[in-house]
């Protein structure tokens, strides 16, 4: 049997190919995702508002984003990217496919598009992008396959970061405090997915202003941060 090798953040170990007919568990419909996006200053501000919201805190993820493009940018040519996102060190793995991105006064929405898929699985693929394309069980990497046109050379990996995120359940709404890690910095932000985003963000923006939190509307997504190089100004 034909078995592949990958690096772990703690050893090396092997897998049969055969199990990337199974790879994919949980699946979530393509949607489109529209959330609230703040952007807070410094670690001081994010500091600030994750002491104020502690008695609402729910749980924290330590995640590691990880991106692909196709190997002639058949993705990110159509404004679309493949990213696995990794949690707390190889506990549980997503794949994504997002298309489509618009921010508009605080406001993303993009189109979205889920997977849940074997962490070990996934770390292999990472170390060999073309792995992804043999996932035959995945929607999403049928997708790729077809609709994006990903031909012989394949897919390649962007790099990425890593983000740790605090959750908060507060006046019925999720937040999701953000602390990204950049190779060129750090990038402290709340998100709030909703289906009323301008209530959402009217809520939120009366309680940083009351508690004297500066802040300013997201303009960009952590994506095109990291492919910038550079924190937004």
């Amino acid at each position: 049997m034909h078995r592949l090798s990958f690096l772990t953040p703690r050893f090396i170990t092997t897998i049969p190919l055969s199990l990337c007919t199974s790879a994919i568990s949980t699946t979530h419909n393509n949607s489109m995702e529209v959330e609230v996006k703040l952007r807070l200053p410094n670690a001081v501000t994010h500091q600030r508002f994750s002491s104020l919201l502690s008695p609402y805190h729910l749980k924290t993820y330590l995640q590691e984003n990880v991106f692909f493009d196709g190997a002639n940018s058949e993705l990110s040519s159509n404004l679309s990217v493949l990213r696995l996102r990794f949690y707390d060190l190889d506990v549980q793995c997503v794949v994504s496919l997002k298309a489509k991105p618009v921010i508009s006064n605080g406001v993303s929405r993009v189109e979205e598009d889920e997977e849940s898929i074997d962490p070990s699985i996934a770390r292999a693929c990472v170390a060999e992008p073309w792995r992804l394309l043999l996932i035959d069980s995945s929607r999403i990497m049928r997708r790729v396959r077809e609709e994006y046109g990903i031909g012989e050379k394949g897919l390649v990996c962007l790099g990425g970061f890593r983000n740790v995120r605090a959750v908060y359940e507060w006046n019925g709404l999720k937040l999701e405090l953000d602390e990204t890690n950049y190779d060129f910095g750090n990038n402290y932000e709340i998100e709030c997915e909703s289906c009323d985003p301008e209530r959402a963000k009217h809520l939120l923006e009366e309680f940083l202003n009351s508690h004297g939190i500066p802040y300013s509307y997201s303009s960009v997504s952590k994506f095109a941060i990291f492919r910038s190089g550079k924190l937004p100004q």
